[in-house]
């Protein structure tokens, strides 16, 4: 039975899937906004939010934490400067995952943006994409 199990296998080893949720939150981290499947979505924010709670603690051994997961130095710098003073006064709540109406081609998996909340990225709905292309 799997009854309370919380990990998402994703249909790969334990190896393969710990490497796939670290280059996603990395990416994330990096470009505040990604498109990837829904399920994969659902799945590293749980990472990335905790990555983000680290952050905000901002002491050496929370810097180390998020050094095992995050390999990237530049990306924590920016997580521990730049987003934890972003989220400072926010409880948790620091990712979104918006469904596309789209599905990828080659599978027809379910699509999903995943970005940071208030992050400076602009949104492009395809109202303003059909009125760029008039």
């Amino acid at each position: 039975m799997r009854h309370r199990k919380r990990v998402k296998k994703l249909e790969r080893t334990a190896s393969h899937r710990r490497a796939l949720l670290r280059n996603l939150v990395t990416e994330l981290f990096r470009h505040e906004r990604i498109t990837t499947t829904l399920t994969k979505a659902k799945a590293m924010r749980r990472f990335a939010e905790r990555m983000i709670t680290f952050a905000k603690r901002g002491d050496l051994h929370a810097r180390r934490q998020v050094l095992r997961f995050v390999s990237n130095r530049a990306i924590v710098h920016k997580l521990f400067d730049t987003l934890a003073a972003r989220y400072a006064d926010r409880n948790g709540g620091y990712t979104r995952v918006i469904k596309l109406s789209k599905y990828r081609v080659g599978d027809a998996a379910p699509l999903a943006v995943i970005e940071l909340v208030d992050s400076d990225v602009a949104v492009k709905t395809s109202k303003e994409e059909a009125k760029k292309k008039e």
